[in-house]
């Protein structure tokens, strides 16, 4: 009888990248940092990874990122003036902060790319599997991809990476992996390339910001030359580790922001305000007013 394989309990969430296409917002923030409605975008992956029972959280960090250290640790002289203001939601709110999760912080120095990013967890995450969230890609929380990759995993002991098709002209800002199906009805990723030119793309789905990977990853990923645009990519580390071991796709279709993307961060932005029961009625009346006026 096979043994089970180890249960995931460690998320690594890369947010060390300088958010470019975003400035100038980010020249003095963090990407991760930026609100969609009054929450970081990073709080959101935290609490995606606290959805799945991953408390275990370690976050690669660079210069200029302390306000997510900062964001995340305790605030006692606010939580005091709240409660002496008896502002009890208000509260409430910043106290949930702190406690989603046991957060960790390792910082990258040289930003040498993702795959340089991932090697560096390798000491706090060990011999066990885990999971990489990428600090500026926000999931639904309808469309579960985090919880249909664990359990691909916890049935085959096998790494997964989530995919979504794409138009060909985009597949070129990717990773792109093309698929095969297995016996035991899995999708085996067959080949992964960096940011292919479309015509030499191998498919049309694209890798999308959330990977589970068993340990055997840091080793694909020791002495990868850099690659696509100089730096160590983390596609390169998947395509070696298929020489050694099997890694399957998961496909999705809906539910994944690029908050990197000024037109992602806008709809997620609308989105989940729309959402929210205390916004959402009078925003949705206030979009409607617009489109009936003719505005848009």
């Amino acid at each position: 009888m096979s043994q089970a394989p180890l249960p995931v309990r460690k998320a690594v969430i890369p947010a060390a990248g300088l958010g470019t296409r975003f400035l100038p917002a980010t020249k003095a923030q963090p990407k991760e940092m930026l609100a969609l409605v009054d929450t970081p975008a990073i709080q959101y992956v935290v609490e995606e990874a606290n959805s799945v029972g991953i408390r275990d959280v370690l976050i690669i960090t660079g210069r200029g990122k302390r306000s997510i250290e900062d964001h995340f640790d305790r605030s006692f002289e606010l939580e005091h003036i709240l409660e002496e203001s008896r502002k009890i939601e208000e509260l409430n709110q910043v106290q949930h902060i702190s406690q989603i999760a046991d957060i960790h912080y390792v910082r990258q120095g040289d930003p040498k790319g993702l795959g340089h990013a991932v090697l560096t967890s390798k000491q706090h995450v060990g011999d066990e599997p885990f999971v990489v969230m990428l600090g500026d890609d926000i999931m639904d929380p309808q469309s579960q991809v985090i919880s249909r990759m664990t359990e691909i995993y916890n049935a085959t002991g096998c790494s997964v990476v989530a995919l979504k098709a794409v138009p060909p002209n985009e597949i070129s800002q990717y990773g792109c992996a093309r698929l095969e199906l297995s016996e035991d009805g899995f999708q085996r990723i067959v080949e992964i390339v960096e940011k292919p030119n479309p015509e030499d793309a191998p498919s049309d789905l694209a890798v999308m910001g959330r990977y589970l990977f068993t340990p055997g990853i840091f080793g694909a990923l020791e002495g990868i030359e850099p690659g696509s645009g100089g730096e160590i990519q983390l596609t390169d580390g998947i395509a070696r580790l298929l020489e050694t071991s099997r890694v399957l796709g998961y496909v999705f279709e809906d539910g994944r922001y690029d908050i990197g993307n000024k037109l992602d961060y806008l709809k997620a932005t609308v989105e989940l305000a729309l959402r929210r029961t205390d916004l959402g009625p009078e925003f949705g009346d206030f979009l409607r007013y617009l489109g009936d006026s003719g505005k848009f």
